[in-house]
């Protein structure tokens, strides 16, 4: 096989052979160079150019951050040797009343299921819910007609006692004459002394029966008066003047007396009583006659005026609240029973209080208190009683007597004893 060889040119004479490169340089019409050789020292002394540009780089970004560090620690260990500085607030003493919101319900003035004392049956009514009626107005008319037969029948009676009266009387008239005239004959020898006893027993008979039939008349006459009466309850009235709010009867309806079957239901709602429940701390200052504002939300930027008109006189045991009434006057009958109402009240402060901003009250282990700083300079926590939160502020009741340099803002990390200084 043929060989692809660089072919080798032929020596001139005193040459020697010639090769590729050789060839190529005749080709091209000059002389190729040989390749430069790095000696051992530039070499070296690049190296040292090097070493020393990154030891500058090196150096110029390390010596600041160790300066900065070194000025860190050595601040963050004079602060640590200084006094924290804080600021502090005087107690505010509070105003001498506080307004409360409580939840309340309306409810009537006076209120009462109707029932029939009467045994019979409805023949009208007069009156259905939503009616205002007066007092003694007719609402129903009951039918008796048991009741009636009942009266006839005691008219009846009472007819044949008063004959019985009547007839009594006319024995007794009797005998008392005859007594009499046995009396005279008796004194003339004329008559027994034993007619004269049984004249005069018969007498006293007979006076005796005329005071059981003047009981008896008297005893029907009762009784006529008491079925009269029940007569009279078949007229239902009200017994005052309200709101008709349940009408639970119909014409022909079947009505005993008692209270099995009601009639209807009646409200007194001018005015109306608002119930409130005060709590504990606010009581003592609940008074008769207190103004308070009644407003509900159906009718919103609407105040109903009201006062206080009496409390229960004793704290729920289980609520630890006063039971309190408000009157409301409601001519209009906006307000309705059973609404659910929001009263506002002003009450005087018992006692004196201080107020605060919130972030001065610190709550931890021990309780809610606050931070003192003493004369000397040191941090005291003191417990104190939240009387009201404002949001912003607290108004404290118990633990501070006023003029105590209190730390605006509480700090947990500050022990009792640290010195601190206060900032001016």
């Amino acid at each position: 096989m043929t060989s692809h060889s660089d072919p080798v040119v032929a020596p001139r004479d005193g040459q020697a052979p010639r090769g590729v490169n050789d060839a190529r340089e005749d080709e091209i019409g000059f002389a190729i160079p040989e390749p430069a050789k790095v000696s051992g020292v530039r070499v070296l002394a690049i190296s040292l150019v090097v070493v020393a540009v990154l030891f500058g780089v090196f150096v110029s970004a390390y010596l600041p951050r160790m300066r900065a560090r070194s000025a860190l620690v050595q601040s963050t260990q004079a602060s640590r040797s200084a006094s924290p500085r804080v600021e502090v607030v005087t107690p505010k003493e509070g105003s001498s009343s506080h307004s409360l919101t409580l939840p309340g319900s309306v409810r009537a003035l006076e209120e009462t299921m109707i029932y029939s004392r009467a045994n019979g049956f409805v023949q009208e009514w007069n009156v259905d819910i939503g009616d205002r009626v007066k007092e003694n107005q007719q609402l129903a008319l009951i039918e008796t007609p048991e009741l009636d037969q009942e009266i006839m029948q005691a008219r009846a009676q009472l007819a044949q006692a008063e004959a019985s009266v009547k007839q009594a009387s006319a024995n007794r008239n009797f005998a008392t004459s005859s007594l009499t005239r046995y009396r005279k004959l008796s004194a003339e020898g004329l008559a027994t002394q034993q007619e004269l006893d049984e004249k005069s027993a018969q007498s006293d008979v007979d006076l005796a029966n005329v005071e059981v039939a003047e009981a008896t008349v008297r005893t029907q006459r009762a009784n006529l008066a008491r079925l009269g009466k029940l007569k009279s309850f078949a007229t239902v009235t009200a017994p005052f003047a309200g709101t008709i709010t349940q009408r639970l009867i119909d014409r022909g309806a079947l009505v005993m007396p008692g209270n099995v079957t009601p009639l209807f239901k009646l409200s007194a709602t001018d005015p109306v009583r608002v119930f409130v429940d005060v709590p504990q701390d606010a009581a003592p200052g609940v008074a008769t006659g207190l103004d308070v504002a009644v407003s509900v939300r159906e009718y919103p930027g609407r105040v109903f005026k009201g006062r206080v008109a009496r409390d229960a006189g004793a704290l729920d045991p289980g609520s630890r609240t006063l039971s309190t009434e408000i009157r409301v006057p409601n001519p209009d009958g906006k307000l309705l029973t059973g609404m659910y109402a929001e009263a506002r009240l002003t009450l005087p402060t018992p006692h004196r209080t201080f107020e605060l901003p919130s972030t001065a009250v610190l709550t931890g282990a021990k309780g809610v208190g606050v931070q003192l700083v003493l004369p000397d300079g040191s941090v005291q926590l003191t417990p104190v009683v939240i009387e009201q939160d404002l949001g912003a502020s607290v108004r404290v009741s118990t633990g501070l007597h006023g003029g105590e340099r209190v730390l605006k803002l509480s700090s947990p990390g500050l022990a009792d004893g640290t010195k601190v200084e206060v900032a001016h």
